[in-house]
């Protein structure tokens, strides 16, 4: 711990100030709750300190499924659902809600979108900072059929600005138990496909 850095879209002197908050928004069997673990850690290594829990809308595979991650520069306390978040990760894209994103995020947020259920044009979200990604093809093209939280990760870190890619292959490296190379390819191959709703390089 104890790396200097300022939590992502915050500059220096907002530091301390307030915490991080992410949710993430999918279904039972896209890896939601090992997506926001990941993150988590991916957090830890650069020396800040996360605390992540999830909800669960049913035991069913395809269940919506909430995870919630808070990141700070002391240990967090605070555990309930994130109601403001800073950033909104929809990895189920059936799950959007366009005024609910507009109403709930943060002044200065942004949310990240899986496409793999084809493009949209997003009118709602014209005025939010909005990343897209199509987790499913990159994670097919990797060799992971439809397990796509290392994709979507890879496309966080590209949006965030401010997490080195480096990051978060030491953490999949560190979390996954089986085919490391293929979610080592998959955050790679996101985080290069990351597409900007308002024309942004990233």
């Amino acid at each position: 711990m104890g790396v200097v850095l300022a939590l992502p879209g915050r500059g220096v002197e907002g530091v301390g100030s307030s915490m991080l908050e992410i949710k993430f928004m999918g279904r039972g069997g896209q890896g939601v709750v090992v997506a926001s673990q990941i993150l988590a850690r991916v957090y830890f290594l650069m020396g800040l300190y996360p605390q992540c829990f999830s909800v669960f809308g049913g035991e069913r595979r395809g269940a919506p499924v909430a995870s919630f991650l808070r990141v700070d520069r002391q240990k967090v306390l605070l555990k309930c659902a994130i109601q403001r978040p800073d950033h909104l990760i929809y990895m189920a894209p059936d799950l959007l809600d366009e005024k609910e994103v507009v109403s709930t995020l943060k002044p200065g947020g942004w949310v990240l979108i899986n496409e793999s259920m084809g493009r949209r044009d997003y009118q709602g979200l014209a005025n939010t900072r909005v990343a897209l990604v199509d987790a499913l093809a990159v994670a097919q093209e990797a060799g992971l059929g439809g397990t796509i939280n290392t994709a979507v990760l890879g496309a966080y870190v590209r949006a965030s600005q401010a997490i080195p890619l480096q990051h978060l292959e030491r953490a999949i490296f560190q979390s996954v138990p089986s085919k490391v190379d293929q979610n080592l390819q998959a955050a790679r191959l996101a985080y290069h496909t990351t597409r900007f709703l308002q024309g942004e390089t990233g």
